[in-house]
This record gives structure tokens, sequence and C-alpha cells, in this order.
């Protein structure tokens, strides 16, 4: 249960891990600055668009005490225009649409800034993450690389759209607004810094507080969506075992936990508002009264006064505002870390200087591998195996479960590369060819085949993206996939659902050779390809394999041995090793091979195959 956990969760950014902000932490973020390169005008344009409505939003309480003063001056024939009430008030309003303006032009600009570089960062996230090895994808969890892309992403865009520039104007108001009311008057600006340590306190030790809890109850909130996320995925399980009522009481007892610790948030948020609000007009009201008694001493003016608190007032909201944009900052710097790890990782890369081929032959050989999974290095998966495939030979390879079979494959494809010994095609090192167009010049038909969200048509064009309409067909055709589809009502543009569910299982895997006609493979790998067909859809797809494997190399893994009699030669592994290899009536002339005996053992005395049931023909 516990390695399911959060599983959805990841995507609130909210409740992301946080690391300390450090100098070490920020230079590691820094590095994402490099995205801000091809924007630095624009963002140039930005800063300054912000320091300018911050500068005016500054002068706003300044020109607000000045209309105080004017109301309460006398006025007579020979006051100049400019210090009427009317004009101050004209320059309030100018000031305000400035600042206006300028806050317009500072946000479009931001946005335009972030909207791009995370657009950047996504494309070279998402490349690198498709081109990494397979023994990096082995060892993560698809949700993990999804929250990459989209949490952490996101994340780090909410920071650049909307908490650099509202840290950075807030910065600027505290510090300008601190020495504002230090020059408008020193003796009540030490009145109210006064206040200030005794509220950030009790404001840390409640925040503590209340994010532990958080914490606690978005992972109780994290194991009911388990539950949700389980049920719901096995729900035919549930329903089969009529386990409706356990799986109830299951979500029941999460919901109560996550309820129990939600309420006691509620309990702690409603305690921090009250000495939010007491405290916060508490402090207001100590420096009003102190600032009135100046006032009455004839020390300070009224409309001092009035941009005194206005003054306050921004200091007080810049202060109150850093909480949040410090946890901000926390939660942005450990999305850049998980980001830039990402990007440290090395991709698949062709050995230098690479083969490059228009198409080979197709001879296959391993000479000596030896194997061992990244994730697995204490166990020997390969051990010395050597084989040779002639071009155009049809070729089984048969064994238990965890001889080796489908690891050969995965070298082939070169998914992995071999600890020892080398796999040749055409007689030179798979290392020596350019990675990609080697894969290009194989084609594989999986057992679980996995078809994307799209149409038919773009699935079989999957094999040769850009192939025309036309050639579709026909490698539908060849693969006895055309009639299923044109039987629907929307033909070659059926959507297939996710991973083809709106498919059966024989009709998936004619989509898939399809596929891999479309390809026109110089290599065909078949990985149980019909074991889980029923009879009428089995023998549609062994005619379509059979077209399919016609002038090419073919691998074919299989453990129901009466479809590969008719191989050319059939390698058996055992336990790693290559231990038998011949065709069917050479093993089956061994006694106590063991080709032979897992042909007993599948071969009941009534069994009479027929000529379909031959992957073969």
């Amino acid at each position: 249960m516990a390695r399911y956990r959060r599983s959805r969760e990841q995507l609130d950014t909210d409740d992301l891990p946080k690391v300390r902000i450090t100098s070490q932490t920020l230079r590691q973020a820094a590095q994402l600055a490099r995205y801000l390169l091809p924007y630095k005008m624009l963002f140039s344009f930005a800063m300054l668009a912000l320091v300018l409505s911050s500068v005016l939003g500054l002068a706003f309480p300044a020109v607000a005490g000045r209309l105080v003063n004017g109301a309460l001056a006398p006025t007579g024939p020979d006051q100049p225009w400019y210090q009427s009430v009317d004009a101050t008030a004209v320059v309030l309003i100018g000031v305000l649409a400035l600042q206006a303006t300028f806050s317009f032009l500072q946000g479009v600009a931001f946005g335009q800034v972030a909207e791009r570089c995370l657009a950047d960062l996504r494309r070279d996230s998402y490349a690198l993450l498709i081109r990494l090895p397979m023994s990096f994808h082995a060892q993560r969890r698809v949700g993990e690389l999804s929250s990459r892309i989209a949490a952490d992403l996101a994340l780090i865009q909410d920071t650049l759209l909307t908490t650099l520039p509202h840290c950075l104007r807030q910065m600027a108001m505290l510090v300008g607004g601190v020495a504002l009311i230090a020059w408008t008057s020193g003796r009540l600006t030490l009145v109210m810094l006064s206040t200030f340590p005794a509220l950030i306190i009790i404001a840390v030790l409640f925040g503590r507080i209340i994010r532990k809890n958080s914490k606690l109850a978005q992972d109780r909130l994290a194991d009911s969506g388990v539950v949700v996320e389980e049920t719901l995925q096995g729900v035919a399980t549930v329903k089969a075992f009529a386990n409706e009522g356990y799986e109830e009481s299951r979500y029941r007892l999460s919901l109560e936990a996550f309820l129990k610790a939600a309420l006691r948030g509620a309990w702690y948020r409603g305690g921090f508002v009250a000495f939010i609000v007491f405290a916060l007009f508490g402090a207001v009201v100590l420096v009003l009264w102190y600032g009135t008694r100046l006032v009455q001493t004839g020390q300070l003016s009224v409309g001092g006064l009035a941009s005194f608190m206005l003054y306050t007032i921004f200091v007080a909201g810049a202060m109150g505002s850093f909480a949040d944009i410090y946890s901000q900052i926390q939660r942005t710097l450990g999305a850049a870390q998980r980001v830039l790890e990402l990007m440290a990782e090395k991709p698949e890369v062709p050995s230098a200087p690479p083969l490059h081929v228009q198409r080979v032959r197709g001879e296959v050989a391993f000479e000596d591998v030896a194997f061992r999974y990244p994730s697995r290095k204490e166990l020997e998966v390969l051990r010395g195996v050597t084989l040779s495939v002639r071009a155009g030979e049809r070729v089984a390879l048969v064994g238990p479960s965890g001889a080796g079979k489908s690891t050969l494959v995965s070298l082939l494809l070169r998914f992995y590369d071999p600890d020892g010994g080398r796999i040749l095609i055409d007689g030179r090192d798979a290392r020596d060819y350019d990675l990609l167009a080697l894969r290009s010049q194989m084609a594989i038909v999986p057992q679980d085949v996995l078809l994307f969200g799209g149409s038919i048509a773009e699935n079989i064009a999957y094999g040769r993206p850009g192939a025309s309409h036309e050639e579709v067909v026909e490698a539908a055709r060849q693969a006895n996939a055309h009639d299923f589809v044109t039987s629907f009502p929307d033909g070659y543009q059926t959507r297939v659902g996710e991973r083809g569910v709106q498919l059966s299982g024989g009709q998936r895997q004619r989509v898939a050779i399809a596929r891999a006609i479309l390809r026109d493979p110089a290599v065909l790998i078949l990985d149980e390809a019909t074991s889980s067909l029923d009879s009428e859809s089995e023998s549609l797809v062994l005619q379509a394999l059979d077209r399919l494997m016609q002038g090419r190399t073919s691998l074919v893994i299989a453990h129901r041995l009466s479809t590969v009699r008719s191989a050319d030669r059939i390698f058996v592994l055992k336990e790693g090793s290559v231990v038998e290899s011949g065709t069917h009536t050479e093993l089956m002339t061994r006694d106590g091979g063991v080709y032979r005996n897992l042909s007993l053992l599948q071969l009941e005395p009534s069994d009479s195959p027929s000529p379909t049931a031959n992957m073969f023909p």
C-alpha cells in the first residue's frame, strides 16, 4: 500500500517536498536561469516596469498625506493652484493610473517570459526523458516521471509568473516603506517596530504547527485516494469477490483518519486567525494612539499620520507575505533540484563514429554474451550465450520462464548493452551502428500490445510516421485487419481508447502486425504474439504473421512449443545459457533433452494440432 501512496497527490504543488534555502541550493536553481537568456530583453523590461510600479506605489501614501493636509489647511485666493485639494487629487489619480499601467506591463512581460521559458524547459525535459535508456526507466515509476513534467515544472512556472515578481515587489515595499516611515516620524517608527518581534515569533510557531498538521492531513487524504484508485482499477475483481463492503470500509476508515487531522487543523487555523486579528489590529491601535498624541503635541501633522499609517499597512502586508513567499521558494528549489537531476541524466547515444546503412541484411550473432540487469547486479541473467541467425532465417527461442529469452531481445534492440561479449549485426558490432538507425531496421510484435489512445490509422502509421493512408490500408489488409476496421462506423478513424481497450486482443495484435508490416523491418521479433488469443483470432493472426515473416530474419519467443515446430532452427535456453539447438525433429530425438521434456509436458495424448497452430506454416 505504501508504495502507491500519494500517486495522485504528487501533482499537488502545495504538497511537494521543500528544501532548505542555502547558497548551494540557490546556485543549483540558478542553472535553470539559462532558459531566461533568450528572453533577457523582455525580462529586463519586466524588471523595469516592476521597479517603476513599486516606486509609484510608495508615492501613493505621501500624496495621500498631502491631500489630507490640504483638506485641513485654510484656502484663499493667494493659494497656488498646484497646492489645492483638487490638484492633489488629480496627482493622486495620475499616480494610480501610472502604477496600474506599469503593473499591467510588468504582468504581461513576466507572463511572456515565464510561459516561453517553461515551454522550452518542458520541451527539453520531455525530449531527454524519452531518450533516456531503459536502465533508467526500469528503476523509475511512471508517476514519478510524470510528476517531474507536470507538478515540478508547473511549480517553477508559477514561481516565475507570480512568486518572483511578488517577492521583488514586496521587498521594494518593505525597504522603501521602512525608510519612508522612518523619515516621516522616527519616534513613531520605533513604536511600530517594537511590536514586530513578538508577532513574528508567534506567527512562526503557529505556522510550523499548521504546516505539520496540514502535511499529516494530506498524507491521510492520499491514503484514501489510493483506496479509490486501486478499487476502480480492479473494480471487476472487487465485484467478482463481492468485496464492495470491504472496500467501502477501507475507504471510510481512511476518510475518518483524514477528517480527524483536518478538524484538528481547523482549530489551529482558527486560533491563528484570531491571533492575527487581535495582534495586528492591536498594533495598529497602538501606533494610531501614539501617533494621535504626536499630532496633539504638534510633532506630527494629520497628513503625516495618514501617510505613516498607509506606509505601515504596506510594510505589514509585505512582511506578512514573506512567509508564503519563503515556503513557495523552498518548494521551487526542491522542484528545481529534481528537474536538474533529470537533466543531468545521460541519454542513449550512438557510439562514434556511427555506421549509417540503408538496410541491413539481417544476420544476427551473439558471441559469448553475459548480462546482469543494472537494478539486479547480483543476478546473472545471461552467461556465455553464443548463437547465430542467418539472414532471412526463422528462429525460435524457447525455454522455461526466466531462462533469458526476453533479455536476448532487449539486448538485440539495444535497450541494454551486454556486460561481456558482443552482439553482431551483419558481422559488425551492434554498438558501431547509429542507435536510431539500427532500431529502425527492427520491429517487434509483443504479447501485450500497447496501442496509443488515438485512431487505428494513427496506431498503424506509428510504424512509419508520414505514411500515406493508402499505405496504412495496404498494411492493414496484409495483417487481416482491414475487414474488422471497416466494420466500425468511423473506419480507420476509430478511436482505440487508452492502451487500446476498445479493441479485442486479436484486433490489437493485428493492428500491431500492420504497424510492423508498414515499418518493413529487416529483423522481426515476435514475443509470444499469439499466446493469449482464441482459436479464430489465432488463425487470422498467424496468417498475417506468415506474410510478415516472408524474406525477413525472424526471432520468435514461444512458450507453446507446438507453434514453432517448423522453425528453421530452435535455440533452447535454460538458466541464461543456450543448452540445445536444432530443428524440432532433431531436438525431439535427444533423450532427456530440455526441449523434448518441455514438449512432452505440453503435449497431451489427444493433441492433434491444427495446421494454423504452427507459427511457421
